[in-house]
């Protein structure tokens, strides 16, 4: 029964909308109910999410589509963002750009969204761009996804599962990933890394979960651990959860059935800390 609701899931493919020209630039609307549908029940909490894959076109949205499938279940609204990325017209500044108008593009929706209530989740390279994107209110003028006045989107939390949570330290074991991304490396583009590098930007004003596998291989456990102390020491709120053993693979993030995905859903049944 579990495998087969996973399969529905990952063919539901929700409301899509666009949020710019390009075919990677859309995003898929998914609410309780009716999959796709009309909500049906006004003040909705929102949860984005941001898939991973090495920033590379080769993987997309649909490998979120289990969780969100899961969210909706438990009464959230699921907006699954997809953007350009290496291959396909992304890297910098073009992903980045990207995901900040994907997250502002909920503000024009027609739906029963409650943007007060909004939460942010992303899965290893998503993880980047999730605690990134959580930031952009801090970021210098004329870097890409920097707001303008207010936000359109506020986030109540933000979650990192696998996440690439320092690019610098990412780039001494994923090199050439990072390196497409970024279009060079740390030393040689120092001032790009420090805009895209969430480790250059703690702390956080919202509460961030973070859940790493401790033998995950694809992006070291160090990732999470590293960002956790720093934010810590700037005075953020931060719970960092290490999975042992083979739980904690990094692909186990994305399934609904595993106990990564366990922590994660008891952490947002918490209420919301307030600094």
């Amino acid at each position: 029964m579990a495998r087969a609701r996973i399969i529905r899931d990952v063919l539901a493919s929700g409301r899509l909308h666009r949020y710019g020209p390009d075919r990677s630039q859309r995003a898929e609307l998914h609410l309780p109910g009716r999959r796709g549908g009309s909500a049906r029940s006004a003040s909705l909490p929102v949860m984005i999410l941001i898939h991973g894959g090495s920033w590379r076109k080769r993987y997309g949205k649909i490998v979120m589509r289990a969780l969100a499938g899961d969210l909706v279940r438990r009464g959230w609204a699921v907006w699954n963002i997809e953007y350009r990325r290496v291959g396909n017209g992304g890297g910098w500044p073009a992903t980045f750009a990207d995901v900040a108008a994907a997250i502002d593009h909920l503000d024009g929706l027609d739906a029963q969204l409650d943007l007060s209530r909004v939460s942010m989740l992303g899965h290893s390279a998503g993880g980047h761009l999730a605690l990134w994107a959580a930031g952009r209110a801090n970021l210098p003028g004329g870097a890409p996804g920097a707001i303008d006045g207010e936000p359109r989107v506020r986030f109540q939390r933000v979650i990192s599962q696998a996440g690439v949570c320092d690019l610098v330290g990412a780039y001494r074991e994923l090199d050439s990933a990072v390196g497409a991304l970024m279009g060079g490396t740390p030393e040689e583009l120092p001032e790009r890394y420090s805009v895209a590098n969430p480790l250059s930007n703690v702390p956080l004003d919202v509460p961030v979960l973070l859940v790493h596998g401790v033998l995950d291989e694809t992006v070291s456990v160090k990732r999470s651990r590293d960002y956790a102390l720093a934010a810590l020491a700037a005075g953020g709120q931060v719970e960092l959860v290490e999975i042992d053993g083979q739980a904690g693979r990094h692909r186990a993030h994305i399934d609904p059935r595993e106990p990564a995905w366990a922590v994660v859903t008891r952490w947002l049944e918490e209420p919301v800390a307030v600094a």
